[in-house]
């Protein structure tokens, strides 16, 4: 079998190992699984992650680098601010809970992270870049519309985000295989925006 340089093997690892863990959880990408998702020997995969740590940390940036790039890829559209905040959040909302599992391969990294340090540190390094990503966007819409936020954006941003981490955990514990969310997670949704956009503008939240 022809050599194959490193830059170009560690990212065919690093799919092969969202794959498999996609489609079996993260319990299963153990070192030899992910070898044979690729179809390498064993010891390819420790020569190009010393660690396990090394592995899921390289497998978390390249998720949340796609989850992110996509939200970033939306275009909020021309209307007021108020609805381009519910155009991005639902941008947000399809880019988490899509068909490809990524949210619920994200979901099982944060719940290993309460019992496994090295997994903890990782997830906070995520979810900062999260954070960080929705104070940025937010900043930059208000910026477009000249408005001055009555919060400060990276406040706006958590108060936001914990919300939402909170309806994708209960999409996943209601959802039915191939299913849409349901009515109540939909209009949850849509309330958690217009909280967001009172939070933005100092006004009480109008009912969408």
């Amino acid at each position: 079998m022809a050599h194959v340089p490193a830059s170009e093997r560690r990212p065919q690892l690093v799919q092969a190992a969202i794959d498999l863990m996609t489609r079996e959880g993260v319990a299963a990408g153990s070192t030899r699984a992910i070898a044979a998702e690729l179809g390498v020997a064993q010891a390819t995969v420790h020569y190009t992650f010393g660690t396990k740590k090394d592995l899921y940390r390289a497998v978390v940036e390249q998720v949340s680098a796609q989850f992110i790039g996509q939200v970033r890829a939306v275009s909020p559209g021309d209307g007021p601010f108020g609805e381009q905040v519910r155009t991005l959040v639902h941008a947000l909302w399809d880019a988490a809970t899509g068909e490809d599992g990524r949210c619920v391969l994200l979901s099982e990294f944060s719940a290993l992270a309460m019992r496994d340090p090295d997994v903890q540190e990782i997830m906070l390094g995520l979810q900062r870049a999260i954070e960080g990503t929705a104070t940025e966007m937010l900043t930059a819409l208000a910026a477009a519309h000249g408005l001055a936020l009555a919060v400060p954006a990276t406040e706006i941003a958590v108060h936001f985000l914990s919300g939402f981490d909170g309806l994708t955990a209960r999409y996943l514990a209601l959802r039915a295989p191939g299913g849409r969310p349901d009515a109540d997670t939909l209009r949850a949704l849509d309330l958690l925006v217009a909280t967001t956009v009172g939070l933005c503008l100092g006004e009480p939240a109008r009912q969408p």
